[in-house]
């Protein structure tokens, strides 16, 4: 894949950077260098050790540069109706802008729109804030989104604003053709400000797609942060989802990542906490099957006293998928009054599935509390025979320990209307039903 990126590189520089959000074209120079300097990772690297995407990527893939739509509207395709959400609503297209607007008033000053579009109407605000959080120069992943990535979504809430319906954004896959991907989003929180982001992802048909996306997000002092992830496409998607958080003074991030059907998907979150005082939570409910690979990676790094950090990844897997988890805690000297704990759960549903988890702590200060663990089983038969001698049958009974399994982990989420959604989703996954919503073409 790294020789495919750079000979669609030096072929169509011209075609690609015409095409672009104009902040993207002044990074391709060095990410050119970084990408040929670096070897490519593989099960072999200690970050990729779990990656289940490699063996997606010997494949000739397109690239959009012409930043064709493919004549479908997505608003038309997805028609979102989750009771008691009434969320805002905003659409990639692959990795194209599909919105009709191309800026989306979220109140008081608060705003979604693409990338290219903010890279001339918000030109300040984006050399204040892009590549503050996401500048990790030796990751080829990174590299190679900043050498081919075009478009992608800039949100920015100002200070103050607490902005009240939550912003969903719907990432579509179609194009009729095998495609690869590439969007860099930017997040802004200004200081005491608040947001809920709902990420979406959906494919329309059974090509094969390669999408990398990478997220820096920058929440400021006494800002909040609520991110929900629901992942529902084909076994045919390769998915690489990468985010960057950098937490000031007292901020909150709360991020759960839900992934009910997918084909190969890495989840790779790093959070800095850089200010006094500020909390991070992270988790997830991932459901795999037949010959599914998931995996969540995290880092959060603790470079200052009195901050709190927690992780809960729960996993049911079935047939013959395939699951990874590794977190890495990282105290830093003098980071004294750490709280940090980190925890992996998983169901197996076969004898055929398996999951590997690595939990770590890097711990360099003396005045923490810090831990971590991780279990792997079956289902409590002596609960299920419990169950079946009060008349519940064998599949209800199942269905009901696999839903109080994940309900501390949907519990999590800021909105009780998307919980439910949540346990709707899982619970037809479970019982091998479509995940599709009602009144929409997305299924």
């Amino acid at each position: 894949m790294k020789n495919q990126v750079l000979e669609i590189y030096n072929n169509q520089k011209e075609l690609l950077c015409s095409r672009s959000a104009s902040v993207f074209n002044n990074y391709r120079s060095e990410a050119y260098d970084a990408l040929t300097a670096n070897e490519f990772p593989s099960t072999g690297t200690e970050a990729y050790r779990y990656c289940p995407l490699f063996d997606r990527m010997n494949r000739e893939w397109g690239v959009n540069l012409n930043r064709t739509r493919f004549g479908i509207n997505a608003k038309d395709m997805f028609r979102c109706a989750i009771p008691g959400i009434k969320a805002t609503v905003g659409y990639m297209l692959n990795d194209v802008w599909g919105s009709d607007d191309d800026e989306i008033l979220l109140g008081d000053g608060a705003f979604v729109c693409s990338m290219q579009y903010a890279s001339v109407a918000h030109a300040g605000l984006i050399e204040k804030f892009y590549g503050k959080a996401l500048n990790d120069k030796n990751d080829a992943f990174i590299a190679m989104n900043a050498l081919l990535v075009q478009d992608g979504f800039f949100v920015y809430v100002p200070k103050g604003v607490s902005v009240v319906a939550p912003l969903q954004m719907v990432n579509m896959l179609w194009s009729g053709n095998d495609m690869m991907v590439v969007n860099r989003n930017l997040i802004v929180l200004e200081k005491e400000s608040s947001l809920h982001l709902i990420d979406c992802d959906h494919s329309m048909d059974r090509n094969h797609y390669f999408a990398i996306r990478m997220n820096e997000v920058i929440v400021s002092d006494n800002a909040s942060f609520s991110y929900t992830s629901m992942e529902s496409t084909s076994p045919s998607v390769a998915n690489l989802r990468r985010f960057a958080v950098s937490q000031a003074g007292t901020s909150r991030v709360n991020m759960g990542n839900f992934g009910i059907s997918n084909g190969a998907t890495r989840n790779h979150i790093e959070v800095d906490l850089n200010g006094e005082y500020a909390e991070t939570w992270l988790g997830g409910v991932l459901l795999t099957r037949d010959a599914e690979r998931s995996e969540n990676y995290t880092i959060i790094r603790h470079h200052v006293s009195h901050c709190t950090s927690n992780e809960l990844f729960k996993y049911i897997l079935d047939g013959e998928s395939r699951a990874g988890f590794s977190g890495r805690i990282v105290v830093d000297h003098g980071a004294q009054q750490t709280v940090s704990y980190q925890t992996n759960r998983n169901v197996l549903l076969s004898d055929k599935a398996r999951v590997m988890g690595r939990p770590q702590l890097e711990i360099y200060a003396d005045d923490v509390k810090c831990g971590h663990g991780a279990t792997t089983g079956m289902l409590d038969e002596a609960a299920i025979f419990y169950m079946r001698q009060r008349g519940i049958g064998l599949d209800e009974a199942r269905m009901l320990l696999l839903q109080a399994f994940s309900a501390d982990v949907i519990g999590h989420v800021n909105s009780p209307a998307l919980q439910d959604r949540l346990r709707m989703l899982i619970e037809k996954r479970l019982r091998n039903e479509s995940v599709g919503c009602v009144n929409c073409l997305v299924k």
